[in-house]
């Protein structure tokens, strides 16, 4: 059962991407050229999810366990390492030369371009470096 709530969840969120238009790189690129065409939908997609996922997480933590698991998983580390600031920096600059995140990158796959396939096959060679340097914790 909790591997389909995870497929269901995964549709829902891909359908909101394909719905929302977030899987068009012009528009996510267009949120970026502030000085030029700007386009402020993806500001209104982050605000909603940003408020969804506000209030989700205050009614879903009142319960003693999720409804698919023993425990919550939730991140422990509070600490800002080079790892993470260094990770966040090329998903930055890789969002901004790409106009793709993960999640839209991978709602796109069945009209998959060349610009698309660089950028999955940079994000597949980042997870490999990330996992090759050393964490200290």
């Amino acid at each position: 059962m909790k591997t389909l709530m995870g497929y269901i969840a995964g549709l829902l969120f891909g359908l909101g991407l394909g719905i929302s238009g977030m899987t068009d790189p012009a528009r996510v690129l267009g949120f970026l050229d502030l000085f030029g065409a700007w386009d402020p939908t993806l500001m209104f997609v982050l605000g909603g999810a940003v408020v969804t996922n506000f209030i989700g997480y205050r009614l879903v933590l009142r319960r003693k366990a999720p409804l698919y698991g023993s425990i919550f998983q939730l991140p422990t580390r509070q600490d800002l390492d080079i790892r993470l600031i260094g990770g966040s920096a090329l998903f930055g600059i890789g969002w901004g030369l790409s106009g793709y995140c993960p999640g839209p990158a991978f709602a796109s796959i069945a009209g998959l371009t060349l610009p698309l396939a660089a950028m999955l096959v940079a994000m597949v060679a980042g997870w490999y470096l990330a996992k090759a340097i050393p964490s200290r914790g």
